[in-house]
This record gives structure tokens, sequence and C-alpha cells, in this order.
């Protein structure tokens, strides 16, 4: 890990010479609302970090909710804190200034962070339907199965494998010379650094790396229809089933359609979309999984989720006493 580390500072400080600082161009637009801006995008933060950071801690501090799906819910959760915390407050800093610069260094990790991210969610999603297969389709192996140990290796793979994949992906983005600093986004994303890349820079492994990184999850979306598969075959059979799948599936495949949606557009529009669009609307699909998915999640899964609404529901009236 220090070789990596030094490795990917020396690749970093060779294209310093080059590149010193990004100009993010998707702040153009908001230079004359940027006050109104700032005070809606600070409130929908704090309700961010509220919504996730309350859910994390109902489940931890309450023995009853220490199960996998809730341990799980509960990693979903602290996905979205990350990926957030990678954009948010950067995002609040360049409202209030003139200037709208990023560091090379800075623009790299935030890439980074936000790539990390969505794939992290991705493999927690994939996580979460093996539970709930195991759970509804195999409930007599289901706790031989999901032990502690076992649930602690899938919630690493769910981690690691993310981060381990796009530390690569930076690191081959990192040694590419650039000859643009103008990013047509309020964010980083790699796939727009490499678009920078001088007309003589290799950019074949970024590529190369890219699609293998697109068909390792690409399998674990179909993973998950696989599992729905057999989950709804199972459910058709009994009532009980249907109430189970109802009560635990149902948001986890509304958390999946909304992520999926969102993440396939954003992808498609970052490849061929139109640069005719007005920036703001360019700058809301760019945003968009940064947006729903962090507030939709918890808010779905704490009133869906009869222990956890429950749960809410007696902190409430307690407090009303």
């Amino acid at each position: 890990m220090f070789f990596l580390i030094r490795h990917l500072s020396s690749l970093i400080m060779d294209n310093v010479s080059n590149v010193i600082r990004f100009v993010l161009s998707g702040f153009n637009e908001t230079m004359n609302f940027s006050v109104p801006l700032f005070s809606i995008t600070l409130l929908y933060y704090c309700v961010i970090l509220f919504v996730n950071i309350s859910l994390v801690l109902l489940i931890f501090f309450d023995a009853n909710l220490h199960e996998p799906m809730y341990i799980l819910l509960s990693s979903f959760c602290v996905n979205a804190l990350y990926g957030t915390t990678g954009f948010y407050p950067k995002f609040l800093s360049d409202l209030l200034s003139s200037t709208y610069n990023i560091s090379y260094e800075g623009c790299i990790l935030q890439a980074f962070i936000m790539y990390s991210f969505g794939c992290c969610e991705l493999s927690i999603l994939t996580v979460m339907a093996f539970d709930r297969y195991l759970a509804i389709c195999r409930p007599l192996h289901y706790h031989s199965f999901m032990t502690k140990r076992r649930l602690s290796q899938l919630v690493c793979f769910s981690w690691l494998t993310p981060l381990c994949m796009f530390s690569i992906n930076i690191i081959l983005t990192s040694r590419i010379k650039l000859c643009g600093i103008n990013i047509q986004r309020v964010l980083c994303i790699n796939w727009v650094i490499v678009k920078l890349a001088c007309p003589e820079a290799d950019t074949l492994s970024n590529n190369i790396s890219a699609y293998v990184i697109v068909v390792f999850y690409l399998s674990h979306s179909l993973f998950i229809i696989w599992t729905y598969i057999y989950l709804i075959k199972t459910c058709a059979r009994s009532s009980e089933d249907r109430v189970k799948f109802t009560q635990t599936c149902v948001p986890h495949l509304i958390s999946l359609i909304i992520f999926l949606t969102v993440m396939s557009f954003d992808s498609m529009y970052l490849r061929y979309g139109s640069r005719d669009l007005p920036q703001s609307l360019q700058n809301f699909i760019t945003l968009e999984f940064l947006i729903i998915p962090p507030v939709m999640n918890p808010l779905m899964y704490g009133f869906k989720l009869t222990k956890i609404r429950n749960r809410i529901l007696s902190l409430i009236y307690l407090k009303r006493k």
C-alpha cells in the first residue's frame, strides 16, 4: 500500500508541471443566484446528513436491529454520507467564491470518490438482494450461511472492491498528460478528465479499464435480476412470503430502480448528451445521483421496514410524554 501511494504521488507530481488547477465552468450560470442556491443546497445537505446519520445511529444502538438486512442498510447510509461529503462541501464553498477552480489533486480525489461511491452503492444493493434471496428462498439455510463472519466478508467486498478498482483507474488517469483545464461540470468526473488528454496521449489503458469495470458491474445487475426472478417465483406460492417480499424487497427494488435509472441516464448523457441544453439542466443531470438516492433511500426504508418504523414512532412517542 505504501508503494502504491508513493507511485500515485509521483505520477501526480509529474503531471502538476502540466496542469495545476482545473476550471469548473459549470458554475458560470449560477453567479446571479449563488446565494439562494447556497441556502437551498446547505439545507438539503443538512437533511441528507440528518436522515442518514439518524438511521445509522438507530441501527447501531438498537440491539433488535443487529440483523444482516439492517446492517447492510446502515452500510448503505454510510456510503451515502461518503459520496455526498465528497461533493457538497466543495460545491457550497464554490457558490460563495468568485473563482471556480479546483486543484489537480483535489479533482483526482473527487473523481475517485464519485465513482467509488456509485459502484459501492451497486455492490451493497447486490449484497442486499442476495440477503433477501437467502431469507425468502432458502430460509432453512439462512442463519447457517449468513453468519457474522460471512456478513463482514460481504460488507468488505461491497466496499473494498470498488475502492481497489478505482484506485487503479485513477492511477491510469494520473499518468496522462493533459492539454486542457476547462471542466464543463460543477464536479470532477474521471471520464471528463481523460477527455482533456493531449492528442498524443495514450488513453487505451483507461478505455480498457473502463470497459472492464462496466462489465464487472453489469454482472452485478444481472445477478440482482436473477435473484428477483427466484424471489418472485417463491413469493407467488405463499401469502406469507408475499407479505415478507412487500415489506423488505419492495424498498430495495425501488432503490435499485432509482439508482440504475439515475446512473444510466447520467452515463448516457456524459458520453452522448447534447451540449446545447441549458447549463443548469446539464448540472442537474450530472448531480442526480447525489440528489435523489441519498435522501430517498433512508426515508423509504425508514417508513417501509416495520422494525425501523416502529422504533422511530416509539422514540417520537417517548419525546411527547
